[in-house]
């Protein structure tokens, strides 16, 4: 008989010391063969909100997403978040901080999403998210392409010192070294409402690795989502509808 007990135990509740560090896809929104096809159901974005408000804001969202695409899809809420991995941070002021790139960079990604097009329009189903100072590429719609797409994402990340691949769920992005969720968490923690608090992130892909670990180190403690091993997380949540049903307890 198959074992669908978890690997690790499930995650307790939330006291009011902690700070909730949240990815988004897969995590709490379901995948979509377009970024931009997903959405957030009403219920547990107001469970969101009243955590936030129980932990007096210290409740951040740290996606590969840009902030734009946070902002619309947890609106009216206004959470402290970090997007593209990091790479852009905003603080529960609303201070942003954006890393910037210089000149050569820029052109090369310029180039690079050219190539990248062209790749995509002779492999049908691959499809290429700009995401300004990073670029992704989705194989979800065409599986069959998953060793192509590496294969290119390798080729090109080759010999540069400033970017590297963060592969995710049928998908491998390119971004810049630096960026990652767990330089986000160190960072927020390091400002109020977070300061001081035990960090708990949540999450389910390799992109999220960094974030476990930050909070392990931290102190605080870290959440799987899905079976996928190894994993730095403490604890396991079984599914999406899991972290929903969690965040619901934790509301009251």
């Amino acid at each position: 008989m198959a074992n669908d007990l978890p690997l690790r135990p499930p995650p307790p509740l939330l006291d009011d010391a902690c700070a909730l560090f949240l990815d988004v896809d897969g995590t709490l929104i379901e995948f979509a063969e377009r970024p931009d096809a997903v959405t957030l159901l009403p219920e547990v974005r107001e469970a969101i909100g009243r955590i936030s408000d129980r932990l007096e804001g210290a409740v951040a969202l740290v996606s590969g997403r840009p902030l734009a695409q946070l902002d619309a899809l947890f609106a009216p809420l206004d959470l402290p978040a970090a997007g593209l991995h990091g790479h852009q941070v905003r603080n529960a002021d609303g201070t942003v901080h954006d890393s910037s790139e210089d000149e050569s960079t820029t052109e090369w990604l310029h180039a690079l999403h050219q190539q990248a097009m062209r790749f995509a329009h002779g492999h049908p189903g691959v499809l290429i998210e700009d995401k300004g100072p990073s670029m992704a590429l989705h194989w979800r719609a065409a599986p069959h392409s998953a060793n192509e797409v590496r294969a290119f994402a390798e080729r090109h990340v080759r010999g540069n010192a400033h970017y590297r691949l963060q592969p995710g769920d049928h998908v491998v992005e390119f971004v810049p070294v630096g960026s990652d969720k767990g330089r986000a968490v160190r960072r927020m923690t390091q400002y109020l409402p977070f300061r001081g608090r035990l960090p708990v992130f949540v999450g389910d892909d390799l992109t999220d690795e960094h974030g476990f670990d930050a909070a392990n180190r931290l102190h605080g403690w870290s959440v799987l989502v899905g079976e996928r091993d190894p994993s730095e997380a403490v604890f396991q949540l079984k599914d999406i509808r899991s972290v929903h049903a969690w965040l619901r307890e934790n509301a009251w």
